[in-house]
């Protein structure tokens, strides 16, 4: 039998627990663990070590930033997805340096969040259309100099989520050719991985 993915919800909302819960149980996902604020969401990721950890932005106790930290250094096997109402800046910055791989907006549709966990248990990055544009900048013009357009194209589809096959055919080219694009971004970010390439150009405003 093909293994379930693993995730743990954490909100202080017990409604929005259950009800995010139900619709992942519904697609195939196994939410071995639930958690009402940030020390337990904390607990609950040291014990399962859960495949992906679906947290509130703003909890009691510890934020989810804050467990999203905690998250890699006590479970780096863990991919981090943070579920918001807000979208400020500085705090989406900031979660993406402390390691999340994931932002989902809570007013939007269960779907997305089911996809958003069945991207980044993949281990790709998901980050929702609104949020993404929270992240630009004007000043990231000046900035996008170190990628080429060609490379910008093939991070922001790897943001959406988009395979190498699906980014060859969006962008009319072979998915090795896209395999070159990523590797030599990944170079000019100093990236080991695609995933963090995507991160890191997203906190730098290179792509939205």
């Amino acid at each position: 039998m093909e293994r379930r993915t693993t995730c743990v919800v954490a909100d202080d909302h017990p409604a929005v627990v259950e009800s995010v819960a139900g619709v992942l149980e519904a697609h195939g996902i196994e939410v071995t663990g639930r958690a009402r604020d940030g020390g337990e969401a904390a607990e609950r990721i040291d014990e399962l070590s859960p495949d992906v950890a679906l947290l509130d932005l703003r909890m009691p106790g510890l934020s989810g930033i804050e467990v999203a930290r905690h998250t890699g250094r006590s479970s780096p096997e863990t991919a981090v997805i943070l579920y918001t109402a807000f979208g400020d800046r500085a705090l989406l910055t900031e979660a993406l340096d402390a390691g999340a791989r994931g932002f989902v907006l809570k007013e939007a549709p269960l779907a997305e969040v089911v996809r958003a966990v069945e991207l980044v248990a993949a281990g790709r990055t998901y980050v929702d259309p609104v949020l993404a544009g929270v992240l630009s900048s004007t000043a990231a013009t000046e900035k996008m100099a170190i990628l080429t357009e060609r490379e910008r194209d093939v991070l922001r589809l790897l943001a959406d989520g988009q395979s190498n096959d699906e980014i060859g055919r969006s962008l009319f080219i072979s998915p090795e050719t896209v395999r070159s694009h990523v590797r030599k971004a990944m170079r000019k970010l100093e990236a080991d991985t695609r995933t963090e390439a995507v991160a890191t150009a997203l906190r730098r405003s290179l792509i939205a």
